[in-house]
């Protein structure tokens, strides 16, 4: 199924919006390092902290990194093979340029996570997730499922990034504005990833789209 017609002006607002408040905090860290509420944050989170809370934190942690992306994303290109092929094909690309903003933002900002390693800003954690289940999201919600279904599905998505963001909080991996970095980059690059792949000439009728599968 195509996307719908106010689809591109919904990418150009939400990359617009999240790259300003990307660029923003990158500046920011760059240049006065750990801002008030971090710490703050930092403080908040650590009352959590709890020994039976360890195992399950560092599992969901594991959604953001090679060892959870690379079976989710093989997952996802099987189930889109037969339905959106193209996104099958371009998915594995479109998350493989995450590492490339991530590494970028990183060098650019070098600013100390909190448990004094190097290269904390962006979270790529956080990035990574805000791509994947943007695009699993978004896929969803331009299907002909019934809309209870894409409303289920946004929200597991959604909740699903939130938990990794938190997650990198509580292993003191993260200030809270590197994961609010890593999301808004995260949605930027989703808004600019999306638009490239609907953008991309159609396809051959021989494969037939969503649309062509119901009617078929």
């Amino acid at each position: 199924m195509k996307p719908r017609s106010r689809t591109p002006d919904v990418l150009v607002w939400i990359g617009t919006a999240a790259a300003v408040a990307f660029a923003t905090l990158a500046v920011s860290a760059a240049q006065r390092g750990v801002f008030e509420l971090d710490r703050g944050t930092e403080a908040f989170v650590g009352l959590t902290r709890h020994a039976s809370l360890n195992a399950p934190m560092a599992t969901v942690s594991l959604l953001g990194q090679a060892t959870g992306l690379v079976p989710a994303i093989a997952v996802a290109q099987l189930v889109l093979w037969r339905c959106r092929r193209r996104w099958a094909l371009a998915l594995p690309i479109v998350m493989a340029g995450t590492w490339l903003v991530e590494s970028v933002g990183k060098w650019a900002v070098d600013r100390p996570r909190p448990n004094g390693m190097a290269w904390g800003f962006p979270s790529g954690h956080s990035l990574s997730v805000v791509v994947l289940f943007g695009v699993i999201a978004y896929l969803v919600w331009t299907s002909g499922a019934r809309r209870g279904w894409r409303c289920a599905a946004a929200t597991s998505c959604a909740a699903l990034a939130l938990a990794v963001g938190f997650s990198r909080l509580y292993l003191n991996m993260h200030w809270l504005s590197d994961v609010g970095g890593g999301f808004a980059v995260g949605l930027a690059y989703l808004a600019l990833a999306i638009w490239c792949v609907e953008m991309l000439p159609a396809r051959s009728p021989a494969v037939p789209e969503v649309a062509d599968l119901r009617t078929a």
